[in-house]
C-alpha cells in the first residue's frame, strides 16, 4: 500500500492505495527544490536585480501618487513578506509618497477586513490605505480598445496614480496559461464588461487558451495590452511551493519578468500524463479551495490525464459553498451539457455573462469524465452541479469503482491540480 497526503482546507486527507493500482503520480518538482536563501531574501534579491526595469525605489523618485496592486483573499500570495520591502523600497524612493494598496479582486467579492488582516498582518492591514476594487464602480477610466475589440476600462484610482506597481504569484493557469504579471490589471482592476469580454467563449474554446500556453492565447494578449496601457511600471512575483513557502522571486517589467519567472516555473511544474480509470486531484488546499467554482482549475488537471468516461475524485472544501451565483444558477436551469455547451459557444462576446467561462470549462470537463466531489458543501449543491458527493476518499473510491463495474481500476494521483501543466 501507499499512502498520499492530500490538501483539503488547512490540512489534509489521508488515502492509502494498492501499488498495483496506481498508474502515476504527478507532482511539481518545486516540492524537491529548497532555495539557498530565505523568503524574504528571496524578495529582497530580486527587488535589488529587476529584470528590464530600473530598481523600484528610482522609479518612486519624485512619484507622489502610489498605487500597488495586491490580490485578494482568493490567492496564495504571501503579501506579508513581499509588501513590507514593496512599501520599503518605495519610501526609499520618496519617503512622503501617497501610497494606496489596491486590492485586485477582478469579479470576486470585495476582501472582509479579517482577510486582509490574515493576508497582511494587522500592522499593514490597519496602517496603510488600502482600497477594494469594485468592478460594478462607475468611476472607472475608458482606456479605449483591447487588440479582441473589446473596451477597456479600468480602476480610476489607479490609472491616476503617477506610478502602478503590482505584487502576486506565478502558477500554471487553466486559461491564462499563467497566473501573475499583467493578471494584476485584467482582470484584477478591471471594469466587469472588459472581464466578461476577455472570457468569452469563443477564447475560452481556443486550444491555445489551455494551462501553461501563452504563445497564441489571445486572452493573454489582451491582458498584455491592458497592463501596457495602465502603465504597469513594475511587479514583484513569486513562486510559491506546497506548503505556500516563496521558493523563487522575480521583479522588473511587467512582461520581462513575469516571463523569467515562467521559465523557472516551467522547469519544474511540466508533467507527462499517466492516462487512468480514476484521477484524484485537489484545489491545493486553502485559500483555493474555498469554493466549487475555484475548484474547476484543479480538475482542469485531471482532465488531462483521464481516459474517457473514467472518474475524477476531487478534493475541495468548498466551505464557501458554489462561489459564484451565476455559475450555480447556470447548473441549476439547464442539466443537459451539450445544450450548455452550445449556448456558451453561440454567445457573442459582448453578451458574455458573469462566470459563463467557468461554467464552459466545467461543462467541458464533465462532458470528458464523471466526478465524486469530496467537500464540505451541502450534498444538493454539489448535485446540482452534476457531480456526486462523497464525504471520505474511502467513500469515494467505493463509488469510482462502481461507477466503472471495476475494483481494479488504474488510478493517477495529482496531489495538487493547480501546481502542475499535465502534457
Amino acid at each position: 500500500m501507499r499512502e498520499f497526503q492530500l490538501p483539503y482546507g488547512k490540512g489534509y486527507k489521508t488515502v492509502e492505495l494498492p501499488e498495483k493500482r496506481i498508474a502515476g503520480v504527478l507532482v511539481s518538482h518545486l516540492h524537491d527544490y529548497k532555495p539557498e536563501h530565505t523568503q524574504e531574501e528571496l524578495v529582497a534579491e530580486a527587488l535589488a536585480h529587476p529584470i528590464g526595469s530600473r530598481a523600484l525605489s528610482e522609479l518612486a523618485e519624485g512619484k507622489q501618487k502610489v498605487v500597488i496592486i495586491a490580490s485578494d483573499h482568493t490567492r496564495p500570495v504571501p503579501s506579508r513578506i513581499i509588501m513590507p520591502l514593496m512599501l520599503q523600497e518605495i519610501r526609499k524612493g520618496n519617503p512622503e509618497a501617497e501610497i494606496t494598496i489596491l486590492i485586485s479582486t477582478g469579479c470576486h467579492r470585495e476582501s472582509t477586513k479579517e482577510e486582509l488582516i490574515n493576508k497582511f498582518g494587522e500592522e499593514i492591514a490597519e496602517k496603510e490605505h488600502i482600497v477594494v476594487h469594485n468592478c460594478d464602480e462607475e468611476a472607472m477610466i475608458d482606456l479605449g480598445k483591447l487588440p479582441s475589440g473589446a473596451e477597456l476600462i479600468l480602476n480610476r484610482l489607479a490609472m491616476e496614480a503617477d506610478l502602478l506597481v503590482a505584487e502576486g504569484f506565478i502558477e500554471p493557469h487553466f486559461f491564462a496559461g499563467f497566473s501573475g504579471g499583467r493578471k494584476s490589471v485584467l482582470p484584477g482592476i478591471a471594469g466587469r464588461r472588459t472581464v466578461l469580454e476577455n472570457h468569452c467563449s469563443e477564447f475560452i474554446d481556443d486550444i491555445h487558451s489551455r494551462t501553461g500556453i501563452l504563445e497564441g492565447n489571445r486572452i493573454h494578449e489582451d491582458m498584455i495590452f491592458a497592463a501596457r496601457k495602465a502603465n504597469l511600471a513594475f511587479i514583484v512575483n513569486v513562486i510559491i511551493d506546497s506548503d505556500k513557502k516563496i521558493v523563487h522571486a522575480v521583479a522588473g517589467d511587467c512582461n520581462e519578468a513575469h516571463l523569467a519567472g515562467v521559465d523557472f516555473l516551467c522547469r519544474y511544474c511540466k508533467v507527462d500524463a499517466r492516462p487512468a480509470d480514476i484521477v484524484i486531484t485537489t484545489n491545493g488546499g486553502y485559500p483555493l479551495d474555498q469554493n466549487i467554482y475555484q475548484a474547476v482549475k484543479g480538475l482542469t488537471a485531471a482532465e488531462a490525464t483521464i481516459r474517457k468516461d473514467g472518474v475524477i475524485i476531487m478534493l475541495a472544501k468548498s466551505n464557501d459553498g458554489h462561489g459564484a451565483e451565476y455559475f450555480y444558477h447556470t447548473f441549476q436551469e439547464e442539466k443537459d451539457l451539450e445544450v450548455l455547451r452550445q449556448t456558451f459557444l453561440d454567445t457573442p462576446s459582448e453578451r458574455t455573462v458573469p462566470d459563463q467561462w467557468q461554467s464552459q470549462i466545467f461543462v467541458r470537463v464533465l462532458q470528458h469524465a464523471r466526478v465524486v466531489y469530496i467537500s464540505d458543501a451541502p450534498d444538493e449543491v454539489v448535485k446540482e452541479f452534476g457531480m456526486t458527493p462523497a464525504h471520505s476518499m474511502e467513500e469515494a473510491l467505493e463509488i469510482a469503482d462502481s461507477m466503472l463495474g471495476n475494483p481494479e481500476g488504474k488510478i493517477t494521483v495529482i496531489p495538487d491540480g493547480v501546481s502542475v501543466i499535465v502534457l
